[in-house]
């Protein structure tokens, strides 16, 4: 029994011993949405103010534990007036409800560079699971600073009447697209 519980806390000490901690490249990355507005078209935004840590000891990222904020307060739709708005009581409750979080429960690789990563958002005080859909673009050296970088892209659909954002309205859609990029250098 002693020889067993050896050898399992050697497995998880050799395990632990190779994470690797990823960190986000901001001037690289961007974390998107687009929304329906009058079933004509579709608004873009963006949150400029936000950040990715992700850990994972397998090279392949199966492993990996994602956790993301955004910065409410720096949503982004190119449009002042439409970005107070989007900020007041009315969608974000910015004031009330400052940050957005993803944390990752799952990760699973679908085939090829395909994964689809599960895990819970929080965002305007909700936290629900949502399922989004991930793709490895590459893991290379970057020549500049000698570090090991891997591209993403992520998506996927949320609604959000889930999260309490927004009324329902007949000028703005329930589905909002997630579309976002990133660049991770490991630390």
């Amino acid at each position: 029994m002693k020889k067993l519980i050896l050898i399992c806390g050697a497995s998880l000490l050799a395990t632990a011993s190779f994470a690797q901690t990823w960190s986000l490249d901001k001037a690289h990355s961007k974390l998107g949405f687009a929304i329906t507005h009058m079933k004509i078209s579709e608004v873009e935004g963006a949150f400029k103010n936000f950040d990715v840590k992700v850990n994972s000891a397998k090279p392949d990222f199966t492993d990996a534990v994602i956790e993301l904020t955004a910065d409410v307060n720096s949503v982004n739709t190119d449009n002042d007036m439409r970005d107070g708005h989007i900020k007041g009581a009315d969608y974000f409750d910015a004031a009330k409800y400052p940050t957005l979080t993803f944390k990752s429960t799952s990760i699973k690789k679908k085939s090829g560079k395909d994964y689809t990563v599960n895990g819970i958002l929080t965002m305007h005080g909700v936290s629900k699971p949502v399922v989004l859909t991930a793709t490895l673009n590459g893991v290379g050296e970057n020549p500049m600073s000698k570090k090991t970088m891997a591209g993403f892209k992520v998506s996927g659909v949320i609604k959000r009447s889930q999260f309490g954002v927004g009324e329902e309205s007949a000028m703005l859609g329930d589905d909002v697209t997630l579309s976002s990029k990133f660049e991770l250098m490991k630390n």
